[in-house]
């Protein structure tokens, strides 16, 4: 067995959604997914079929975005594996609902920090291990940072 760090790549001003899934159909619900979440959202969605033809396939609403997430899955090589590219929102905005697509089995990260996905490969094939999403805290955060943190989220909207 031989293990690979496999760096993502984040789109600009945008973030990742990395997971595992199980049925060809998870393109389809994975799309649906995210456009009810909400129609400002641009995304690309690219899946990892683990059997049959073994292609990435893929859906999206941007073709940057599109691109980014066959090439992440791609680099992946891990069948079953999914990557969403995504702007104009956060994963918060939408994980929720990607979790709740019956194909999808588990979620490894959803981020815009650096991250590299875990890889395992055999013989068979290749399958995610787990993930390393951005960097080793610094410390504690103190009552300003706190207040700065507090302040943030109340610009986005996520709190009063």
């Amino acid at each position: 067995m031989q293990i690979h760090a496999i760096r993502m790549v984040i789109p600009e001003n945008g973030n990742i959604i990395v997971g595992q899934s199980h049925f060809i159909k998870s393109v389809e619900d994975i799309y649906e997914a995210i456009v009810n979440a909400s129609s400002h959202f641009q995304f690309g969605v690219a899946f990892n079929e683990a059997s049959g033809e073994c292609l990435t396939r893929f859906d999206g609403n941007d073709e940057e975005l599109k691109q980014n997430a066959i090439q992440n899955a791609s680099a992946l090589g891990a069948g079953h594996a999914f990557v969403v590219a995504l702007r104009n929102g956060f994963p918060i905005n939408v994980l929720g609902r990607i979790q709740q697509t019956p194909e999808v089995v588990n979620v490894y990260c959803a981020t815009a920090n650096p991250v590299e996905v875990i890889v395992a490969e055999t013989e068979q094939g290749r399958g995610i291990l787990g993930v390393i999403d951005g960097s080793v805290p610094k410390g504690v955060e103190t009552e300003t940072q706190a207040k700065a943190r507090v302040e943030l989220l109340q610009k986005f909207g996520y709190k009063r």
